[in-house]
């Protein structure tokens, strides 16, 4: 089979592999789509935590089932994605039901090679049910469901309003997600054409462009003086992460989904005469993905809108450049076999 391998920061390889072998408990896919995500972007510059090199890319799929054990309950040719976070299941973490969080995590493209190769084997209780939905659906139900469980993280209440920091695939989701929680959702961004898709297709009324705008000011305008009661960053940039204390109003909550290397840097007295609430979201519970597909089902969520981009598997290496650069206003791109 063909693969993909990031090699070395900025370098793509092309390669033949065998095919894996299925053993006990595992499933055969044959790899249908690929989402790009942030983390595909900062393992190809080098700037990814948790990273080692080679590593094979990719864990936003879509595939059917090739091959797979009798006992494991699905059919040669079932439409499917997955949940790509392998867990221990004995840790304290797990023990506690957060196995997203799991002291020994393997998160396939990230510790362990992932999916941008034409198949793809994965333990049977990774594998979720397409339940109905398209390709493009079940392609984005991962990253919709990081932003589920950042806003499950924020413990919403309704009509408060959310600042969600930074308008790429992982932050839309989250203002999907906590528009439907109830909130005011408040979109910032640097990047105008971002901000005009969250008007347009998420139906957001208010946008902040902290390149152009005065954030405070347009907070303070658009709370009427409160200040957002959670801020959730999407970007993984430390300034951003470090300057968003001010944004929240006393007693708010703090959300972090994006994920960088450095330090935290926020001022101490800032956030503790807010009483501030600092709390991390990492990846997703089967809850999410389970919520996702019913969100998804009910209209509620349309993930075809994120979808911009499309590039064939052999072309990956020649376009992926390209895919990064702001002036071409990728907001999803996925990977067609």
């Amino acid at each position: 089979m063909k693969i993909l391998t990031c090699n070395a920061p900025n370098q793509f390889l092309y390669l033949e592999k065998d095919k894996p072998n299925i053993k006990p408990n595992h499933t055969l896919l044959k790899i249908k789509k690929v989402g790009l995500c942030g983390t595909d972007y900062h393992a190809f510059d080098g700037s990814q935590p948790f990273f080692s090199y080679p590593r094979i890319l990719g864990h936003e799929i879509a595939a059917t089932i090739e091959e797979t054990n009798a006992d494991s309950g699905f059919q040669h040719g079932e439409l499917v994605t997955i949940s790509p976070y392998f867990y221990c299941g004995k840790c304290i973490a797990c023990r506690s039901g957060k196995n997203n969080c799991c002291t020994q995590m393997q998160v396939a493209g990230v510790h362990i090679d992932g999916a941008m190769a034409e198949y793809f084997l994965t333990p049977d209780h990774s594998i979720i049910k397409g339940d109905g939905l398209t390709a493009d659906e079940l392609v984005l139900v991962e990253p919709l469901a990081i932003g589920a469980h950042g806003v499950s993280r924020a413990s919403i209440v309704k009509d408060e309003f959310v600042l969600v920091i930074g308008a790429g695939p992982i932050g839309l989701a989250t203002m999907d997600f906590a528009k439907i929680a109830g909130a005011n959702v408040i979109a910032m961004d640097i990047n105008q054409q971002r901000l005009d898709f969250c008007r347009e297709k998420l139906g957001l009324i208010h946008t902040i462009n902290s390149l152009k705008d005065d954030v405070n000011e347009k907070l303070k305008e658009i709370t009427k003086g409160d200040m957002p009661t959670v801020v959730i960053d999407c970007t993984g940039n430390l300034k951003a992460i470090n300057s968003a204390v001010q944004y929240m109003a006393h007693s708010a909550r703090f959300v972090l989904i994006g994920l960088q290397k450095e330090h935290l840097l926020i001022s101490h007295p800032e956030f503790h005469k807010r009483e501030g609430t600092l709390l991390s979201s990492r990846n997703a519970l089967s809850k999410d993905f389970n919520y996702v597909i019913e969100c998804i089902k009910t209209g509620k969520i349309e993930p075809e809108h994120y979808i911009t981009h499309r590039v064939a598997f052999k072309e990956v290496k020649e376009h992926f450049e390209s895919l990064r650069k702001p002036e071409n206003q990728v907001v999803k791109a996925i990977i067609e076999f």
